[in-house]
Parts: C-alpha cells; sequence; structure tokens
C-alpha cells in the first residue's frame, strides 16, 4: 500500500487541513461535510500534542510543527507520487501553515489561512505574562490558608487572563504554547509567494481583525474575506462559503 497521497495523486488534488492549539481533525467536520462530493482529497492530520498523536518529548517551536508535518506528507507517499497541495490551516495550524509556505518544502499550490495566529502584539506579551502569572498563581493557591480559595481563585485568574489552554496543558505543551506564542511571523510574510485566500471573523478576540489586515497586506496577490458576527471559529461558522472558494479555485487553478 503505497499511502493516501498516492491514491489522491492519481485521482483527486489534496486538501492538507491543520487545526488550531487544542483542536484535532474533528475541528474540521464541517468543512468536510461541506466538501462532500467535491473532487479533492483532505487530509486532516491530528498535529503532535492534540487528538490521538502523542506530545512531543521536549517543547517544540513552529518550525518544528512544520518539519513535523513535512514528514508526515512525506510518510504517505514515494517522492515521485506526490501531488501538490491545497493547504489550509486555522489558527496555530495558520501559522504552520505559513512556516511551510515560506519553507518551500512542500509542492504548495494554494494557501487558505483561517483565522491564522502569527502576528505578535502587546496583547500576546499579555498573554505570555498570564502564563507566567498562572504558574505563580498555582504556587499561590497552594499556600495553607489559599487552599479553599483553590476552585473560585484558579477560575478567576484564569478567565481573567485568558490562558485557559496553558492552564490545561502538560508542561511540556506549556513550554510549547509559548514558545510558538512569542514568535512574531510579519518578517516573513512578504515571502510567500503563492496564492492565498485569507478568512476572518470579525468578531474574533484570539486573533483579531487587525492582524487579518497585516496578513492581507504582506501577502502579495492575497484575498481577504471576512464575516461579521464571526469569532473564533471561522473555519467552522463559514465552512459552506470557505468550501464554495475552495471549489472555485479547483475549477479556476
Amino acid at each position: 500500500m503505497r499511502g493516501l497521497l498516492y491514491t489522491a495523486a492519481m485521482h483527486k488534488p489534496v486538501l492538507l487541513c491543520l487545526h488550531g492549539w487544542g483542536g484535532s481533525k474533528e475541528s474540521f467536520t464541517e468543512l468536510r461535510e461541506a466538501l462532500q462530493g467535491a473532487n479533492i482529497e483532505m487530509l486532516t492530520p491530528d498535529l503532535p500534542g492534540f487528538g490521538a498523536e502523542p506530545e512531543p518529548a521536549t517543547p517544540w517551536t513552529v518550525d518544528q510543527y512544520a518539519a513535523w508535518v513535512e514528514q508526515w506528507v512525506a510518510r504517505q507517499s514515494a517522492a515521485e507520487d506526490r501531488p501538490a497541495i491545497y493547504l489550509l490551516g486555522h489558527s496555530h495550524g495558520g501559522r504552520i501553515a505559513i512556516k511551510l509556505a515560506v519553507r518551500g518544502n512542500l509542492q504548495i499550490k494554494h494557501l487558505f489561512l483561517c483565522a491564522a495566529a502569527g502576528i505578535k502584539r502587546p496583547r500576546h506579551i499579555k498573554r505570555l505574562a498570564g502564563f507566567m502569572l498562572a504558574k505563580g498563581g498555582k504556587v499561590l493557591l497552594a499556600i495553607p490558608g489559599f487552599s479553599a480559595l483553590k476552585p473560585l481563585g484558579r477560575t478567576v485568574l484564569y478567565k481573567l487572563m485568558r490562558v485557559h489552554d496553558y492552564e490545561r496543558a502538560s508542561p511540556v505543551m506549556q513550554r510549547t504554547l509559548v514558545n510558538v506564542s512569542s514568535e512574531d511571523l510579519r518578517p516573513i510574510l512578504k515571502d510567500i509567494r503563492i496564492p492565498t485566500n485569507i478568512f476572518w471573523g470579525e468578531d474574533d478576540r484570539m486573533t483579531p481583525l487587525a492582524d487579518a489586515d497585516i496578513m492581507h497586506r504582506l501577502i502579495a496577490g492575497s484575498t481577504l474575506h471576512t464575516f461579521p458576527g464571526v469569532r473564533h471559529g471561522v473555519h467552522r461558522d463559514r465552512a459552506n462559503i470557505i468550501a464554495a472558494v475552495i471549489h472555485n479555485t479547483l475549477a479556476h487553478p
């Protein structure tokens, strides 16, 4: 058996979808349904540390996630059988997709970014401070006399700093989250030479609309689609529209 991409190369284009932090391949259920019957092979791997994929042994960077995706693709088929890939990334998966587009080790035909992470702003400094405060807060709440406040204190602390992802993660993934959140991908956006569609919710609080404007401005020839009333889950809430754009891209490569 020569792998999924061999089959796809013989019959259909490949859409490789990378999920966000805390997500899994199930994050693309709505998009998969919207693309039912389409002439495309949709691949949705669980990224390391999420879904059924084990955590990395040590904290990772964005480049290490990108290298893992490249290796995952390579394992699917022999080099001569690999087709060009239509690459879609949401949030954390979007920052990985940006890296992949610049690294140039995959044959990426078109890039789709959905509420992609990667723009570092002062709000990220606040979030990183929240990570540290969360770590310190655990120590404080463990002191005798404060332990009774632990349930309420933890809830208030993490809601205040919006670091629920950090709280739920293992030590390795906590450090990984700090690593990937610390990297600003803005300098490499100008190096993307792949046709790109950007999808964004106008009410996104995790990756604000201003990030979409930056990516649209710096990625030459990109097309920006924004949706009022939609937050960070644009890949799910507007899956039908995204699927229609993918259909059109396949019809007019």
